[in-house]
């Protein structure tokens, strides 16, 4: 849930989306409607990850791809019908990638090519052309080049094509890819995310592109090894501290941890049925068991049952 929720945002970011994380993830972990056009971006780049965990056994075709922009683009255009198509001649074919300086760093392929050029792509991403071998990760990494070069769309082109990559790596086995996040890296250092765009397009030469991938990809791993340590360690410290407590079990643990270090946020079974992936009942019986125990509190807003870190629990954890 966190990796999903993670590159939900900064993928969303790097184009341009402005909201705090602190209510992005709230958002999306209690699933409420977006209010801002940055906070529906954020919310269809969430759908569309889930989206590529349920369709790794589909077929790389131009409707899955035109599938995948019509989610991460769903509401965000003034105008519904440029989601999920092509662009097409005048006037959106007048479209550029520009620099900060508003000078034109790549001009994309003419709007009457892109049908075909989509079609010769998808044969690629299926191994169908005489390339010879190319590593599946590299594959995915060249179809998340090859749509951001062709730039098919007229807005989402970037967060499809970084959904793509995700989609190819994890159909080819790749499972761990789905719990890192490329674009919280790339935001990091945005200019040589586009630098490595540029190389290319002024040599004709694809290895600036690869190597800046693989290196983003191997630092997410690495970082991803760091947090599960992390994690695991804070769960064994709160189990060793609420060692005397009786059979809370590991979600609840988890939530006693998170509302240690966060005691002003809310709870809801939304929310945590969300982050677990588990039934409403298990997910209401979890958080009515730390109510009874007087860990947490409950409250009704609007008719939605809100759970909060009881005042005095930090003193429960030590006592």
């Amino acid at each position: 849930m966190n990796s999903l929720v993670e590159e939900a945002i900064t993928s969303s970011q790097l184009e341009g989306a402005a909201t705090t994380r602190k209510v992005a993830k709230e958002m999306l972990r209690t699933g409420r409607t977006p209010r801002t056009p940055d906070e529906r971006m954020i919310a269809n780049n969430f759908r569309a990850m889930e989206w590529i965990r349920e369709h790794t056994t589909d077929t790389l075709t131009p409707a899955l791809v035109l599938q995948l922009h019509r989610i991460v683009t769903d509401g965000t255009f003034s105008n519904p019908s440029l989601a999920g198509r092509l662009r097409k001649a005048s006037p959106e074919e007048d479209i550029g990638v520009y620099d900060a300086d508003g000078a034109l760093v790549h001009k994309p392929p003419a709007a009457a090519t892109l049908a075909a050029r989509m079609d010769l792509m998808c044969q690629f991403g299926r191994a169908e052309l005489d390339t010879g071998f190319v590593h599946p990760v590299v594959r995915a990494i060249l179809l998340h080049f090859w749509l951001a070069y062709d730039h098919p769309f007229v807005d989402g082109n970037g967060r499809t094509a970084r959904a793509l990559f995700y989609w190819a790596a994890l159909k080819e086995g790749y499972w761990l890819t789905q719990y890192i996040s490329i674009s919280r890296l790339l935001r990091k250092a945005p200019s040589q995310y586009a630098r490595a765009f540029v190389h290319v397009e002024s040599t004709h030469d694809v290895t600036y592109f690869l190597m800046h991938q693989l290196a983003t990809i191997r630092r997410a791993t690495d970082d991803l090894g760091g947090y599960l340590r992390r994690k695991a360690r804070e769960v064994r410290e709160t189990e060793a501290a609420l060692r005397d407590t009786g059979d809370l079990n590991h979600r609840q643990l988890l939530l006693v941890n998170r509302a240690l270090k966060h005691p002003l946020d809310d709870f809801t079974i939304a929310g945590h049925r969300k982050s677990h992936g588990i039934a409403y009942d298990t997910a209401r019986r979890d958080l009515l068991e730390l109510v009874a125990r007087g860990w947490f509190t409950q409250l009704k807003r609007s008719k939605q049952l809100v759970f909060r870190p009881a005042d005095d629990l930090p003193r429960r954890a030590r006592r």
